[in-house]
């Protein structure tokens, strides 16, 4: 037995290939293949420090404009006796820019940094109208301006007059004798509002006016080389926040009795129906006719939007007047109020009443 075990083999076991790897290859160069290579640590980067909210600029660098007005994104579209309750963005956030002009943004406007002397602004816009113009040069820059391949042309949408627009106005006024202005939307409900602002917000005159195409004329003595100075709006603002439109309970009626002049206005014909960038130079004329012999009254602005449907209702409300009572699936239910003799007959009731007790 000891012969044999003491015997060498003759086919002895030959050595794996992690045997001969792990004794033939030396153990400071052994590298296995998945094994994590450490990277050494960088230092935290540190933190880029905020911008100032509120910089200093330089007084002599600041856009000064002459304009004797308050600066507004819209100016026929805003009131601005009517003073909003919040805001979506914070008043430092200026539409004109940080840091470019000398007056301060609140928010919905940027009011003059001085009083403005009325009278010297009536004079300056009478000097630069000068002459009126005689019955043969209207027709003439009427006849050159109203058709619709009129290359003058400024196009007013749903924001109405705006800022920028008074910039592009006096763009056309340096080429130009007048400039030919389209009104689409919802400013269309109150034509005289527009050509109110037009006339007092650029120093021009409107000399022809048909359904939604004004003539703005820039007058006889303008200079373009001193026109004024208007520093244009970066972005258009946020809205402010204004108090709801519609009230859960109408003045002067119940709930049951606003909730039955709602389904009332649901189920009844449509008066007449508005489409999206329409002319609605005649809906207000159409809506007091309509109120004549009904009480309520519903306006179809299908496809319209939502948002267009409460700028109409509030042009209404004012125009009309009435009071608007629902506002759903771009529907817009009308009701005229109280008239004169029911608010009569309930005073005199109160004071029967009164005098009896």
């Amino acid at each position: 037995m000891q012969r044999l075990l003491s015997r060498p083999l003759s086919n002895p076991p030959k050595p794996s290939f992690p045997y001969f790897f792990c004794h033939f290859v030396s153990k400071t160069t052994y590298d296995p293949p998945f094994s994590p290579i450490p990277k050494p640590l960088e230092p935290p980067k540190p933190k880029p420090k905020p911008p100032d909210p509120t910089p200093n600029p330089n007084p002599a660098s600041l856009i000064k404009s002459s304009l004797p007005f308050d600066f507004r994104h819209s100016y026929s579209e805003t009131d601005p006796s009517l003073e909003p309750i919040g805001f979506r963005e914070p008043k430092r956030f200026s539409p004109f820019g940080p840091g470019r002009l000398d007056r301060e943004w609140t928010g919905t406007s940027a009011p003059v940094p001085d009083e403005v002397d009325s009278f010297r602004v009536h004079e300056e816009r009478i000097r630069v109208l000068g002459d009126p113009l005689t019955e043969e040069e209207v027709g003439e820059l009427v006849e050159k301006y109203r058709h619709s391949d009129c290359a003058r042309q400024i196009n007013l949408g749903k924001n109405g007059v705006t800022h920028n627009m008074l910039d592009d106005i006096h763009n056309h006024w340096k080429r130009a004798e007048a400039v030919r202005i389209k009104c689409l939307g919802v400013p269309t409900l109150d034509m005289d509002n527009i050509c109110f602002h037009l006339e007092e917000k650029s120093g021009g005159k409107i000399i022809y006016r048909h359904i939604n195409i004004l003539i703005l004329y820039r007058g006889r003595n303008y200079d373009p080389k001193n026109r004024p100075d208007i520093p244009l709006m970066l972005w258009k603002p946020y809205a402010p926040i204004y108090p709801k439109l519609v009230k859960n309970v109408a003045d002067g009626l119940t709930f049951e009795e606003t909730k039955e002049m709602r389904n009332r206005g649901l189920h009844s014909p449509a008066l007449m129906k508005l489409t999206r960038n329409g002319v609605y130079v005649n809906v207000v004329a159409r809506v007091r006719e309509a109120f004549e012999t009904e009480e309520v009254v519903r306006l179809d602005c299908t496809h319209v939007g939502m948002s267009d449907c409460k700028r109409i209702g509030v042009k209404l409300r004012d125009l009309v007047p009435c009071v608007p009572i629902l506002f759903k699936d771009e529907q817009i239910i009308l009701w005229r109020g109280k008239s004169d003799r029911e608010l009569n007959s309930n005073i005199s009731d109160t004071d029967e009443k009164s005098s009896g007790t």
